[in-house]
């Protein structure tokens, strides 16, 4: 395990506290969990940045006039594609 200190302005300080209260956990557990969470987000971003950057709209396009023009199904009826 890491020690790392970061200077917080005081009002981040305490609302850490006050929701590490609220949680039941230790400031230290908040602050990871935000960090992983912020990470998380961030991956997920460079992730999409990635995949829109080999997005290629023709196949897009021609996958979608692929598909058939019928109305949608209600949620009442049952999916023809059900064994029930």
């Amino acid at each position: 395990m890491t020690v790392l200190q970061i200077p917080l302005p005081e009002q981040l300080h305490e609302q850490l506290r006050a929701w590490a209260e609220r949680e039941k956990v230790s400031i230290e557990q908040l602050a990871a969990a935000a960090v992983a969470e912020k990470l998380s987000a961030l991956e997920q971003l460079a992730y999409f940045r990635e995949r829109v950057g080999r997005a290629d709209r023709k196949k897009f396009l021609d996958a979608m006039n692929r598909v058939p023009n019928v109305p949608p199904v209600s949620p009442d009826e049952p999916y023809a594609g059900s064994s029930s």
